[in-house]
């Protein structure tokens, strides 16, 4: 609040990175930071990539203002390269490690993070490194600060640690990531970590555990990596079966009626990464895909296992064929980003089903030595 105020009344443009983990409370903090500069009267909004979250921001917060009213202080970040330069008083863009270089099916604009600060005053970006989930995700902290430099802005800088989600458990981030081998950790006692995690060898014990957990508070959902086709016949019938295991039967989440993360239904409806990132329940169910297998001693990636219909790996063929160790090198960044974010979503427990065997086997012997 008072750098939005010192920005209206020095009219020098400026620049804040919050950088925090998953649960950290970068969306609680985004939100009511656009409440509260609103309270002020200034003009600005909140911008997130993903749907998801708007939509169910929306539609909790109807009823208390008109929902054409409501609609308007969200938006995505794709249309700022139509915007004049400080026509908003403050914008908070969540989820900023999902922004794009150009907008649109069209690549339209030069740059989005530019495109945002140049619309603003004073521009926050809330970003963790860990959820680059899509090849054509651009937000980095570097580019901010390239940006912002280009455009002689002030760049502020925090860094976010208290944990809210994961029952506050720092522990258990850092084991997922270790386990991921997304950056090396700390050795820790797994048994202190105040967090339910299991690992489950059928798919449909999985579905039962969850469904029990649902019924306690309607806040749990089963999740699953984008390796089963999303058919278009299908995208408003629960009854049709996208993803198949053995005899463990579901439908992807349904192409109609309110958000994922809060219809009634969802339950027995499986969430991708799309539609669940910057969200959060309490118990959460992962399936996790061919796409990642326990190979030789070592964690694979594999994004031939990615349905055709996620766009997420949507580039990484020719990158292949152009620069084999750059696409590798982001291949492995989204798929590992995918279930780390999918894992992370739940604030009491999560339990995880591999179709990789061998996987299973790894993720179990990770629990026991930690």
């Amino acid at each position: 609040l008072y750098m939005a105020k010192l920005c209206q009344k020095d009219k020098r443009k400026r620049v804040m990175i919050a950088k925090g983990g998953s649960g950290t409370g970068k969306s609680v903090i985004a939100v009511n930071a656009m409440v509260n500069l609103l309270k002020e009267d200034m003009f600005g909004q909140y911008i997130t990539k993903n749907a998801a979250p708007r939509n169910v921001y929306i539609d909790r917060l109807a009823g208390k203002m008109k929902k054409n009213k409501i609609k308007s202080l969200f938006a995505a970040p794709d249309k700022f390269y139509q915007q004049q330069p400080n026509d908003y008083d403050f914008l908070i863009v969540d989820e900023a490690h999902r922004l794009r270089e150009k907008s649109g099916m069209f690549q339209k604009g030069e740059n989005q993070i530019q495109e945002l600060i140049s619309s603003s005053l004073f521009t926050v970006f809330f970003i963790d490194p860990y959820q680059r989930v899509h090849f054509r995700d651009f937000g980095s902290i570097s580019e901010f600060q390239k940006q912002a430099q280009l455009q002689n802005a002030e760049v502020i800088q925090y860094e976010l640690h208290s944990q809210f989600r994961c029952n506050g458990s720092d522990g258990y981030l850092a084991w997922i990531r270790n386990m991921l081998q997304l950056e090396e950790t700390a050795n820790f006692n797994f048994k202190d970590i105040s967090f339910d995690f299991r690992v489950i060898d059928d798919p449909n014990e999985l579905r039962a555990m969850i469904c029990e957990k649902n019924d306690e508070s309607g806040k749990a959902r089963i999740l699953a990596g984008y390796c089963w086709e999303w058919e278009k016949s299908g995208r408003s019938d629960p009854n049709y079966d996208d993803i198949v295991i053995g005899d463990f039967k579901m439908s992807w989440n349904l192409d109609a009626g309110d958000p994922y993360a809060i219809s009634q239904g969802s339950v027995h409806q499986v969430g991708c990464i799309h539609t669940t990132q910057g969200l959060e329940f309490d118990y959460v169910g992962v399936i996790i895909g061919e796409d990642l297998r326990y190979e030789n001693n070592e964690l694979v990636t594999d994004y031939r296992q990615r349905a055709k219909t996620d766009s997420s790996v949507k580039g990484l063929k020719k990158l292949y064929r152009e620069n084999p160790e750059k696409a590798k090198h982001i291949e492995r960044q989204i798929i590992l980003n995918t279930y780390y974010t999918l894992m992370t979503r739940g604030m009491k427990g999560c339990y995880i089903y591999c179709c990789d065997s061998e996987l299973q086997k790894y993720i179990k012997m990770s629990i026991a030595d930690a």
